[in-house]
């Protein structure tokens, strides 16, 4: 198949981060672009973006709950309002993102959200800090909600091979469902099967080009979060589904500009984020209804089964993508607990 040369996904990707946040530094006051260019060089278009959001959101509290701040526009804010506020302003900013309504909706945040918003905020003080531009950091001096861990939900490995039946014969679909079924078969089974099979974000899945398959390698070439590419290498079950999808892929005609994409939608359009969550609700729905299963449950499904498999974090931590590893190992500690716990019944110091 003849690949013409488009812009790359991830190239896009980091274009209509750039715009969004020119967008939103328009809103913020003219001194946050300092802080924004200062940054640019070690950090990732989408982690300013979100950077972006979360100061604007603070803008907003103090332009709405602050007498001094409601008198002057937010772009008139000057810098010097950093060294006015307080680790009070910071705290009581915290508890007002617990609930507040933004065009019209109530919006909720819980400690990871909080937390979050912090960081933010922190990185934001402390730049501003750190170069001697402000006299004071009361950021720093806010500490971060405390976070209760989370049992990591997870498909048991009879859901996994149920659901992959369910995704090939569709058998408890609806009548409309089955109709679209026909003609997505394979590449849904291509697309679960590489999920399960590899435990890549949805992001880097969506992200993949035709040429990014090397059957040679047996390998996948992905963008990482960060920006960095990463080989990361499928089994025989991965290969079986992609080879089918990609037979039948041969003889679609893609839209201009997506002919290098290799997983396409109904509209031969590379498929979206979305478009993949809601295939993932459609299907795992079927398979359990005690559990909310999303792509990342999927990518924690492969992590669990890889870490019961081999007992290596470290491995677990690189095929995840995860650049520090104390990040897999609270994730998957309770599984190490398990181990523990068999490992006490196992060895037998006297004979019955």
């Amino acid at each position: 198949m003849a690949v013409s040369k488009n812009p790359n996904y991830h190239d896009e990707q980091n274009k209509q981060n750039i715009q969004k946040m020119r967008a939103v530094l328009d809103t913020l006051p003219n001194f946050c672009k300092t802080f924004f260019r200062g940054i640019e060089e070690y950090t990732s278009s989408r982690t300013r973006l979100a950077y972006a959001y979360d100061i604007r959101l603070f803008f907003e509290f103090l332009h709405e709950q602050n007498s001094i701040c409601a008198k002057m526009e937010i772009k008139d804010y000057p810098l010097s309002l950093l060294d006015q506020l307080t680790r009070v302003d910071i705290e009581e900013y915290l508890e007002y993102i617990t609930l507040y309504q933004k065009d019209g909706k109530d919006i909720t945040n819980d400690e990871r959200g909080k937390a979050r918003k912090l960081a933010s905020l922190r990185s934001f003080y402390n730049y501003y800090f750190q170069n001697e531009m402000i006299e004071k950091n009361p950021a720093a001096l806010v500490p971060l909600p405390k976070r209760h861990e989370k049992e990591i939900i997870r498909l048991e490995p009879n859901e996994v091979a149920i659901l992959l039946d369910q995704v090939e014969d569709g058998t408890k679909l609806t009548q409309k469902e089955l109709e679209y079924h026909k003609k997505t078969k394979l590449r849904d089974v291509a697309l679960l099967t590489l999920l399960l099979g590899t435990g890549i974000r949805v992001s880097e899945c969506v992200g993949l080009d035709l040429q990014d398959v090397n059957f040679e390698v047996g390998g996948i070439k992905i963008r990482r979060k960060g920006g960095y590419e990463a080989v990361i290498y499928f089994g025989e079950e991965v290969e079986t589904a992609l080879l089918d999808y990609l037979e039948e892929r041969e003889h679609i005609i893609p839209m201009e500009g997506h002919e290098n994409a290799l997983f396409l939608s109904l509209q031969n359009r590379r498929m979206a984020v979305r478009s993949v969550e809601n295939l993932v609700k459609k299907y795992t729905s079927r398979v359990t209804t005690l559990k909310k299963i999303t792509p990342h449950k999927l990518r924690s499904t492969y992590g669990t089964t890889l870490y019961q498999e081999t007992g290596d974090i470290y491995l677990v931590a690189d095929v995840l993508g995860h650049k520090d590893v104390n990040t897999t190992r609270k994730h998957y500690a309770a599984q190490a607990d398990e181990r523990r716990r068999r490992a006490a019944s196992v060895v037998r110091l006297r004979e019955n």
